[in-house]
This record gives structure tokens, C-alpha cells and sequence, in this order.
């Protein structure tokens, strides 16, 4: 490799190579100030290296023959996407997909996703996107894992592995981009693009493993993040992408910046364009997303001894290396095979995979007097906006989605219970009262409005006429992703009026919540007898959520975020750290204690939390030994039984707790999980595995370490509900 690409650097310009750190958008999607570009003439000339937003193989195919066929040198392209959660088969949102807590289903969906994009053109996708992030508020906590790093690591490692496949040349593996690098979700007040202050001990042992396990896991890109480090914008902190992320990672793939990010540092503060573009390439940003700064900018700041030949070389030489990779010296057009397209897109093979996983992700909140599984009899009274509405179903970043093709949940009860139920509808409210707010709210997916008051007499009188009333509710798509922060975290306030209107009926309601991050729940929690949060399912969401509601499958998901009672708790998260005078009774306000007056300390549903249709009870845990000996290991083992009426699947979850370091240290720590699934009646001795390497953590030299001391292990179905055991390190 290292041979073949600098016989084809010797015969490049400054310019050409200038050329392969440009990366245009190529499509209709526009985000922040973006000049408008003509990429047939860019790519004749040798200044791109790639392009993104743009659908269609033989679209695709087109770009890469002018690069291959008429530009002088025929260097390939990179095509690139944003393929979050699916490229025509939608899979649930990320946050959903880790709720499965199944790293095999996120490896499935990222290989199908894989297959797919490849089959259409695309080598190259935007994920996965690993930021930790403790505010509900922050939109883009949809598109992560949720607030816990070791899951978050799990989870990181299996999409990097489900997208880049055994062998990147293979044409049904494509290159994975890690994003946002780094600490995008930790941003202040939970708003898009804001600055990190953050120190070095917390950003290592809270946010910064999920980035390192998927390089570890062998990813071929990193996208920077748009937020500032510390006061300098991630895009040029030669800390982090070269004294971390290569020297001390070993990362040898090539560095993105997130959509204008150099353009917009002048927004920071931090330096006009030319400035901004040296400063990126200094601290090792190879490719420039959009800007056109590196184009642009670079021979004059090359003149004039701002930046090196050999800065520029190693970049050009990263990208280059990541197309020979991809084997696209070999064969340009890989990527571009009509008749895979047409065969491998949208199958029914892939589609019940898309279907089955959903179902794992649905968390099950509450569930009163087992009033879930619902019973096909009667009639059934489905009443919400999110009812018949199928360009909401696969949330967001799924423009490559066709939503015509997929069944709104409306249509998926009415198969379900053909010839058994009748299922009445009504849209029952819009969004949201307000016209504007629902158009900032709808986005790209807008609903068709109606007048309020009579969407609610609609409403009031199906429900008359039903055994039961099913609310579909909750946030639309477009609430949730980027650019969607929120400061109010309830179900918006048409919806939830109509909510209370339906519960004052006396007929049993079930909630099924649509939402891309935890909600405030609590008149919910407290009044509404079933709870079903189904996220965005994708593309078979109608059929998924069917299939749960009737009891065709049993919910197993579990949150991998705490929802929160009041905005007033965020950030929230369960790993926290503790303060000399903690509040460990939350029956009432306790004065010069760690709480708030008007609130609970407390989540409303907990890290961790979901339910079943059956129920599962644990035994107490038991330890090989009670002390770990150095270099050894001990066995923790609790037994775990269906003790309910059907078969289920629980993910029995494994945390510990450091007494006392040289650095405090959280109250706990999610250090494992196993899913199990059980048949009534059944028992399985569930085992981890402890060595010294679950108790490190980096201390006040940033040395990653373990002491010496006691140690508390708890294991339970949730970080809340939990039974511990001690023991002692040597």
C-alpha cells in the first residue's frame, strides 16, 4: 500500500492533493453556511477526494466515472452517507437499538445496513455515533447509546464491526466513521454545538472509552465534533486527534471535520477561515467537510510557512490509504452494482430481521394489573397523531428511507386483528396546539393538522364506543437529532390534554410512547395503568409494535438512560459521583442534605429499568472468594428464575463500586450484563467474571490503575434494584 501510493503522490499536485482533503455535499441537505458547488467540474479537475448526500447507484456511478475516466491521475472517490440506523431497511434509532441491549442485533443492523448502502453506492457512513450523554435535552442523545460508557463500548465495537465486515475490500463492507470525537454530548444546558470545560480525569473515565473501543475495534475514520475542548474547537486540538487519538490509541485511519466545522470556528472566536484551516490541518484533521477552507486556504498558508508540505502529504496520504483499503484502485465501481441494488435492498429476508429486533428494543415502563399483553376481542379504540403516521415511524436521520413502502401502526392492529377486533381510530389531537411550534417540531415529516377542539370530540367518541383505548403519543420524528434540544420534556401539550381526557373516560388506556429520549413522565406514571415506550422502530415499526401489544413477543428492552421526574434534575445519570452529606431517603426534603425542595433525587425510571410479561426474581449473589488476589480472578455468579406465567428474556446486570480511591468514585458502575431468556418456571445460574482490570480507572496522573481496598458488587435487573456482596483487592 504504502509503495503503490506514493508512486501516485509523486505524480500529484499541490493542488490535487489539496484536492483529496475536499469533501463536498453533493445533495439537496444543507446545513449552516455552505456554498453551492458544481462537483462535475471539481472532480475533472482533482479537487475532491469524496462527496456525501447523494441517493442512487447510478447517480453515484456517474461521479465516480468522471473522477476515474476524466480527471487526470483517475483517482476514485469516496461516496459517503449518513447511514444511522438503516439504508432503505430501517432499523430502530440507536438509542432504541441499545436498549436490546444486544450486541449481536447492533452488529446484524449494522452488516444489513452494510449490505445495503454498499448494494446503492455508498462505501462510506457517518457512524456510529458514540457520545455519552447525560441531558435528556441534547436532541442527538437519539442517535447514541445512551449515559453508560462500558455499554456504550460494547455497543461501539459491534456497529464498527457490523459496518467494515472481516475485510473492507469485500463489496459488502464499508467504511465506518466514528463521530463526534469528542465529548459533543457532554455540551452545556443540552443545546447543539456548545462548549466542553471539562478535565481530563472525567473525560477519560465517563466519555472517552466508547471512541477508544471502536478504535480498537479497527474504524476507519473519525469524524471531530462541532463543539470547543477546554476553549479550543475540537477540530483543532492536537491533543485530541494526535496526542490521543494516534500517538496514544494507535489510530491510523484518516481525520473528518463535522459539517463546516472549519468555517465556523470564526463563529467561536477561535480564528477567521485561513487560520482555521491551518490550525485543523496542524493537529491532524486530514479531510474538510464542506467548507472548502483546505481548498481554498492552504497554497498561500504553505507560502507562507503556516503549515508544512508534509503535514499536507500525511493527510493526502490517510486518504488515499483508506481508498486502497476499500479497494477502490482496484475496482472504482464497486460500490455500484444495478443489479445488487435491485436484489439485496429492502428484502422480506431483511425486513423480518428489521422486525424482530425492534421488538427487543420496546421498553416496557409499567404495566398495572397486567393489562399488556392486550387481547384481540372487542373493540379497540387507537387514538393519537402518531396512530396513522407512517413518515414518523422511522425517526430521524433515515433520509435514504422510503416511507410510501412501510405500514403505519394503524394498519399493522388492523392486520393483526383481523376477523378477532375491530380497531376504531381517530387522529385525536395535532403535535401541538401551537401551528408554528409544530412546524419547528415536524421538520422534514410534517403531519396534516386539524382543528383541535374537534379532533378531541372525534377522539372522545371513539373512545365512547371501545373496550379499550390505545394512545399513540408522543414526540414526532424530527424531535429528536440534531439541531432538536428542548428545554420542556413532556409530551407535548395537545397530546397530553388529550391524554388526560381519555383516562378520565374509565376505560383502560394504554400509552404507547413514541420519543427519540427520556421524557418527564410522572402524571403519566401515576395515571395511566400501561406504559409501551416503542422509540422510532423503523420501517416495520407498525407490525413490531403489533406484535408486542398483542403478545405475539414479550418486551425485554431496558433503558440505557435515566428518565428523569423534572428537567429541573438534568443532567442526570446513575453513575454519579456522591457528596459528603448525600440524601439517601427520598420520603421527604431533608435540610443541609444533597436534595432538592420541590423534587425527588431520584429518577422516575431508572438506568437499566424495563419490564416484562413475566417476572424474574433473583437469589442472592455469591462470590468464588471473597478476595481478589493479584493477577487472579473471582467468579460472581447469582441464580436467576422465570418466575412469572410466560417465557421471557431479562438482562440480568452486573455493577460495582470502589469504597475509596485516591479519586472519588461513582456510586456505581455497570461492569457487565447477561441476557437470558428463560421459559416459565426455569432457573439459570447467571456468571461474570471479575479481574483487576474491571476495577481501573484512570487517576489524578491520568494513569489507568487499580488500588487496592473494598469493593462492593451489586447485581440486579436495573442499576436501582440491585443485591451486593463485598470483597477485598489485594
Amino acid at each position: 500500500m504504502h509503495k503503490f501510493i506514493s508512486g501516485i503522490m509523486k505524480k500529484m499536485s499541490l493542488r490535487e492533493k489539496l484536492g483529496q482533503l475536499s469533501l463536498p455535499s453533493g445533495g439537496s441537505m444543507k446545513t449552516g453556511a455552505v456554498k453551492s458547488v458544481e462537483l462535475g467540474e471539481l472532480i475533472r479537475k482533482g479537487e475532491i477526494g469524496g462527496f456525501f448526500n447523494v441517493k442512487g447507484v447510478e447517480n453515484i456511478k456517474a461521479l465516480q466515472k468522471v473522477a476515474v475516466e476524466e480527471s487526470r491521475l483517475g483517482i476514485p472517490l469516496l461516496a459517503g452517507a449518513d447511514i444511522i440506523h438503516g439504508y432503505e431497511t430501517i432499523f430502530p434509532i440507536p438509542l432504541a437499538m441499545s436498549c436490546s441491549w444486544n450486541p449481536e442485533a447492533v452488529r446484524l443492523m449494522a452488516r444489513i445496513s452494510a449490505e445495503e448502502s454498499s448494494a446503492n453506492g455508498i462505501g462510506w457512513t457517518y457512524s456510529p455515533m458514540v457520545d455519552i450523554c447525560q441531558d435528556a435535552r441534547w436532541g442527538r442523545v437519539a442517535e447514541g447509546s445512551g449515559e453508560d460508557p462500558y455499554l456504550g463500548s460494547v455497543l461501539a465495537e459491534a456497529y464498527v464491526e457490523g459496518y467494515q465486515g472481516g475485510d473492507l475490500k469485500d463489496c459488502s463492507s464499508i467504511m465506518s466513521c466514528l463521530k463526534h470525537f469528542a465529548l459533543y454530548g457532554a455540551g452545556e444546558s443540552g443545546r447543539d454545538y456548545m462548549p466542553v470545560d471539562m478535565s481530563h480525569q472525567r473525560m477519560r473515565n465517563e466519555y472517552l472509552e466508547p471512541y477508544k473501543a471502536a478504535v480498537k475495534a479497527g474504524v476507519g475514520s473519525v469524524m471531530s465534533s462541532f463543539n470547543t475542548i477546554n476553549g479550543v474547537p475540537a477540530t483543532a486540538c492536537s491533543w485530541l486527534l494526535t496526542d490521543l487519538l494516534r500517538d496514544e490509541w494507535g489510530f491510523d485511519g484518516f481525520v473528518v471535520t463535522d459539517y463546516n466545522a472549519i468555517d465556523e470556528m470564526s463563529n467561536h472566536g477561535y480564528a477567521p477561515m485561513k487560520e482555521a484551516a491551518a490550525q485543523a490541518l496542524k493537529a491532524g484533521t486530514d479531510m474538510d467537510m464542506v467548507s472548502e477552507g483546505y481548498l481554498n486556504t492552504l497554497e498561500e498558508s504553505l507560502r507562507e510557512g503556516s503549515v508544512t508540505d508534509k503535514q499536507i502529504d500525511d493527510a493526502c496520504r490517510r486518504i488515499l490509504e483508506a481508498k486502497y483499503r476499500l479497494g477502490l484502485f482496484d475496482n472504482p465501481y464497486k460500490y455500484c452494482n444495478q443489479e445488487r441494488s435491485v436484489k439485496e435492498t429492502f428484502t422480506p429476508e431483511k425486513r423480518k430481521v428489521a422486525r424482530d429486533i425492534a421488538a427487543e428494543t420496546f421498553v416496557l415502563l409499567k404495566n398495572s394489573d397486567s393489562l399488556l399483553p392486550l387481547r384481540k376481542k372487542g373493540k379497540i379504540a387507537l387514538i393519537g397523531p402518531m396512530a396513522d403516521a407512517v413518515n414518523n415511524m422511522c425517526g430521524m436521520w433515515s433520509m435514504t428511507c422510503r416511507p410510501e413502502r412501510h405500514r403505519s401502526l394503524l394498519a399493522a392492529f388492523r392486520d393483526a386483528t383481523k376477523g378477532k377486533a375491530e380497531i376504531l381510530h381517530s387522529k385525536g389531537s395535532n403535535i401541538y396546539y401551537d401551528a408554528t411550534m409544530e412546524k419547528y417540531a415536524a421538520g422534514i415529516r410534517p403531519l396534516q393538522r386539524g382543528d383541535n377542539d374537534t379532533l378531541l370530540r372525534e377522539a372522545l367518541y371513539v373512545a365512547s364506543q371501545s373496550d379499550v383505548i390505545v394512545a399513540a403519543l408522543g414526540e414526532c420524528a424530527d424531535m429528536t437529532g440534531e439541531s432538536a434540544s428542548r428545554t420542556n420534556l413532556d409530551i407535548p401539550d395537545a397530546q397530553k390534554d388529550l391524554l388526560r381526557e381519555l383516562v378520565k373516560t374509565g376505560k383502560p388506556v394504554i400509552l404507547v410512547l413514541f420519543t427519540g429520549r427520556p421524557l418527564t413522565l410522572c402524571w403519566e406514571d401515576e395515571n395511566v395503568p400501561a406504559i409501551l415506550n416503542v422509540w422510532y422502530a423503523g420501517s416495520e415499526a407498525g407490525d413490531a409494535i403489533a406484535d408486542v401489544i398483542f403478545g405475539n413477543k414479550s418486551p425485554c428492552g431496558k433503558l440505557t438512560t435515566s428518565f428523569p421526574r423534572s428537567v429541573g434534575q438534568l443532567p442526570l445519570h446513575y453513575n454519579h459521583m456522591n457528596t459528603g452529606r448525600p440524601d439517601n431517603d427520598n420520603s421527604h426534603f431533608h435540610r443541609y442534605a444533597s436534595n432538592w425542595i420541590d423534587e425527588s433525587n431520584e429518577p422516575l425510571y431508572p438506568f437499566g429499568f424495563g419490564l416484562s410479561y413475566t417476572h424474574f426474581t433473583y437469589d442472592d449473589v455469591k462470590l468464588s472468594s471473597g478476595i481478589l488476589k493479584k493477577g487472579g480472578k473471582i467468579e460472581v455468579s447469582v441464580k436467576v428464575t422465570n418466575s412469572g406465567n410466560s417465557d421471557g428474556t431479562e438482562v440480568v446486570q452486573l455493577y460495582l463500586r470502589d469504597i475509596f480511591a485516591s479519586l472519588i468514585r461513582p456510586v456505581k458502575e455497570l461492569k457487565g450484563f447477561r441476557r437470558v431468556t428463560l421459559k416459565k418456571g426455569e432457573s439459570e445460574d447467571i456468571v461474570f467474571e471479575i479481574t483487576e482490570d474491571d476495577l481501573k480507572f484512570y487517576n489524578c496522573d491520568e494513569s489507568y490503575v487499580y488500588e487496592p481496598g473494598v469493593f462492593e458488587l451489586m447485581v440486579g435487573p436495573n442499576s436501582r434494584d440491585v443485591k451486593g456482596v463485598r470483597f477485598t483487592a489485594e
